[in-house]
């Protein structure tokens, strides 16, 4: 019995451990700044954008670490490969935006609307996605925790228009 909690507690470490070097490997790989518009830095980290609309703009690379998002729009935004470490995107609004190879962790996505959000090939870790409507939304080799994957499940329903997948085949639902 000891011996089986000792591997579990050595697996956690492990997984917990090989969760931040990734972390740290993908801020390393994205270490230039993305551009917003030619010769400014798309750098919202620690930044109160409350309430602000980003729809439908190209903010891809862009990084929003600890940012306070409540409310923001970012409906059809172009978020490839953008950072939301410790973000709170609470009641945040993503329909249809584009987050593939983004890395979400530590994020607060309580009732936001991911109606349609493409999320493949990004990194969901530690993210509170209780209530969040993800309605045809495309997790297509996405990295989350089976708990995690266990809860959307039970929610997950839709076609994703742009990618044609079906969220609970992208969840890997049973």
């Amino acid at each position: 019995m000891f011996s089986f909690s000792f591997n579990r507690t050595i697996q956690r470490l492990i997984y917990a451990l090989l969760i931040l070097g990734l972390a740290w490997f993908w801020i390393l790989l994205s270490a230039s700044p993305a551009l917003a518009e030619e010769g400014k830095f798309l750098n919202y980290s620690n930044a109160q954008l409350t309430g602000q609309d980003f729809s439908n703009q190209n903010l891809e690379t862009g990084l929003f670490v600890s940012a306070e998002m409540r409310d923001a729009n970012f409906s059809g935004a172009n978020l490839k490969n953008s950072m939301f470490t410790k973000g709170n995107l609470l009641g945040a609004n993503l329909a249809g935006a584009n987050l593939e190879g983004s890395l979400l962790d530590r994020v607060t996505l309580y009732k936001a609307n991911l109606t349609n959000a493409i999320l493949t090939d990004a990194t969901i870790t530690n993210t509170i996605l209780d209530d969040a409507d993800i309605t045809g939304a495309d997790f297509t080799d996405a990295i989350l925790d089976r708990y995690t994957v266990k809860k959307l499940c039970d929610r997950a329903s839709g076609t994703n228009p742009t990618t044609g997948v079906e969220t609970r085949e992208s969840l890997g639902c049973p």
